[in-house]
């Protein structure tokens, strides 16, 4: 039926995957989400971006087997 789809931060980071976590939840490329994410900080203000950031790297959790890399973006290119 359907696939039981989880929220984790990725293995593919520039920071600590938060964004690129996101991207694969949503089965996107990661740059778009880390452009929408630093054109919306840029634009409020810079304060609101940095602590949703900082709560969602507190929040979100790791990979339970971080060698798996799940990212059907990719596999379907």
């Amino acid at each position: 039926m359907f696939k039981e789809k989880k929220l984790y931060k990725s293995t593919n980071r520039a920071v600590d995957g938060v964004c690129a976590g996101i991207a694969e939840f949503f089965e996107i490329d990661p740059t778009i989400v880390r452009v929408i994410y630093a054109a919306a900080t840029l634009f409020t203000g810079g304060v609101g971006g940095v602590v949703l950031y900082i709560i969602l790297m507190i929040i979100m959790p790791r990979r339970p087997f971080p060698d798996y890399q799940y990212n059907d973006y990719e596999q379907n290119k």
